[in-house]
């Protein structure tokens, strides 16, 4: 009885090994590139003042995620260093948008206060030395 147990159990793990992997495994779609206008370059103290205090902050070295939590839908920020600065570069919401990783819908919905208009550079207001 001892000799058949054994030979099952070397048939069960020899038949263990002989199953193949997955050929390819299948991945939802990359949202399209692109982040919602008015969201880059925001500064820890604007992204604060448009939405409020953050549900939940982890940091990473010098990277951050900003989660702000609403009834239909949770927006994440993504906050990293550049050039000494340390602002947001990518924004996904949950559900995702349409087009891109974040919906405008719950962006909206989650923002304290609407953006303050940002100031546009023309060419009469840059020194002759830019031009």
């Amino acid at each position: 009885m001892k000799r058949f147990a054994t030979v099952l159990l070397l048939c069960t793990a020899l038949a263990g090994c002989a199953t193949k992997p997955p050929s390819h495994v299948h991945l939802p779609p990359a949202p399209a590139a692109g982040e919602p206008a008015g969201t880059t370059g925001l500064h820890e103290a604007d992204l604060r003042a448009a939405f409020g205090t953050p549900a939940f902050v982890r940091r990473d070295g010098t990277t951050q995620i900003w989660r702000f939590d609403g009834a239909n839908c949770k927006a994440f920020f993504f906050l990293y260093a550049r050039d000494g600065q340390v602002a947001v570069w990518h924004v996904e919401t949950a559900p995702r948008g349409v087009g891109i990783a974040a919906d405008e819908t719950c962006l909206s919905a989650l923002r304290v206060h609407p953006p303050a208009p940002r100031p546009v550079s023309s060419a009469a207001s840059l020194p002759s030395s830019y031009l």
